[in-house]
């Protein structure tokens, strides 16, 4: 897998031709992933170079505070060191510029395939609760399923709220378990009172099943679909 590193446009060479073949190689393998269905971290990734680079587009500060530095001067009683900046050089930025505007049509149009790929995720896949569910419901159980086949997938999840740039957000940390099974004489019922009887410090565990229509890989596209589903659905619970 080829990676795009955070500060790709500005490290080594800053050149159009050199950038563009970086970017393609990398796009080259975020498709060739999606194509196996495979979502995370991926599209996340995506995302978040493209808000980068728009965002170096909408303010070209930016640009001069992702270069690197050269120590002018060293002060190591006092452990502070007075950076020069190494660019200032107006054809330089021109040639950022050019790199900018070819690569971000080109993240924007792959994060349009990543959305696609989300949506038909999401579409094949239904979350409910197993049993009624507790007044507390921060922690507790995922069970999923996927393409009715008898294999269960058990994971222990968490629920915390971040809080970044004066806004909240909830984030879902989950812990694989171990493999159940579903048929005829075990319900989902009766793995959530089973998780209830081994993990005592739950004695009534939120429990939700996630049932996938399709089979897809699991750690990169049904859980990361799943979390998301679940976040949904205990802002719900608790609104």
């Amino acid at each position: 897998m080829t990676d795009l590193k955070h500060d790709w446009l500005t490290e080594g060479m800053i050149d159009y031709e050199y950038k563009k073949y970086i970017l393609l190689a990398y796009l080259k393998d975020i498709r060739e992933r999606f194509d196996l269905a495979e979502l995370y971290p991926f599209l996340s990734d995506l995302i978040l170079h493209y808000k980068n680079l728009q965002k170096v587009k909408d303010n070209k500060e930016v640009i001069y505070e992702s270069f690197p530095k050269s120590i002018s001067k060293a002060d190591f009683k006092k452990l502070s060191f007075t950076y020069k900046r190494m660019v200032k050089d107006d054809e330089l930025m021109e040639e950022l510029e050019s790199i900018i505007s070819f690569a971000l049509p080109r993240l924007e149009e792959a994060i349009g395939l990543g959305k696609e790929l989300f949506d038909l995720v999401e579409e094949n896949m239904e979350m409910d609760s197993v049993g009624l569910t507790p007044l507390y419901n921060q922690e507790g159980y995922v069970l999923i399923n996927q393409d009715a086949k008898r294999e269960v997938k058990v994971y222990r999840y968490q629920m915390s709220v971040l809080e970044q740039s004066n806004e909240r957000y909830r984030a879902i940390n989950t812990t694989y378990l171990f493999d159940d099974f579903k048929d005829f004489s075990r319900s989902y019922e009766k793995i959530k009172l089973d998780l209830a009887k081994r993990y005592w410090e739950l004695p009534n565990p939120a429990t939700f099943l996630v049932i996938s229509k399709i089979k897809f890989p699991l750690p990169q596209t049904v859980l990361p679909v799943a979390k998301r589903l679940l976040v949904r659905k205990l802002t719900e619970i608790s609104s």
